[in-house]
Parts: structure tokens; sequence; C-alpha cells
């Protein structure tokens, strides 16, 4: 049996200060670095808060999400060096695609393309 990547077993409030302070360093907001992600997981502001405040990894994060973005596989392009739209694997994927979001949002796309059809 495989062992799983560390990431799924990762906090997402151990990341999420990195996602914020990369759109932030390049003039960004930490509310379009929420928006993209409430609008790629279907969560609540309040839900979101709550699961940061918790401690929830990235396994249980996309596991629980309520509404995953039926539009997300339009997100393409390389992440980390790896196209998103290869990765097998179904929680890395959804994982790849916030990182991706995240990059275009820090390289100044603009919000409506960033959130695609939806």
């Amino acid at each position: 049996m495989e062992k799983k990547h560390r990431i799924y077993t990762t906090s997402v409030a151990s990341v999420y200060p990195h996602y914020v302070a990369k759109a932030e360093k390049k003039g960004r907001t930490k509310a379009e670095v929420d928006q993209i992600i409430r609008w790629l997981t279907g969560y609540s502001e309040k839900e979101f808060d709550a699961l940061l405040a918790n401690g929830t990894d990235f396994e249980t994060f996309f596991g629980m999400a309520p509404q995953i973005n039926p539009f997300r596989t339009s997100i393409t392009g390389v992440v980390c060096g790896v196209r998103v739209e290869d990765v097998e694997e179904p929680t890395m994927r959804e994982i790849r695609y916030l990182d991706k979001l995240v990059d275009e949002l820090a390289k100044g796309r603009p919000m409506e393309k960033i959130l695609r059809a939806g």
C-alpha cells in the first residue's frame, strides 16, 4: 500500500497564511484568497473559519467540502512542476487546483477569470 503524501495530513490552517502572504505580496487581498477557497469548496465564511480553528487537514477539508465547484475542471496549467489536469489522485488534484488558483491570483489575473464560469 502506498504511503499518503504528507500534505493530506497537513492542516489547512498551517498553509493558509502562505496563500495569503503570496497574494498580498503581489497586491492582492486575504478576502480574495478566501473568495477563491469558498468558490472551490462551497464552504461558507463561518464554516471555513471553523475548519481553520479546528486544524482540519487537507484530506478532510476536501472530503467534507459541501459543494466542490464543477467548473474547477477548467483549471489547467502547471503548478509545482506538475500539470494540474494530469494529477490522477482526486484529493491531490483538488489541492493542486487550489494552489493554481492562488498562483493565478498572485500573478494578477482578474477574479472573474480566476473563478471561471459560474
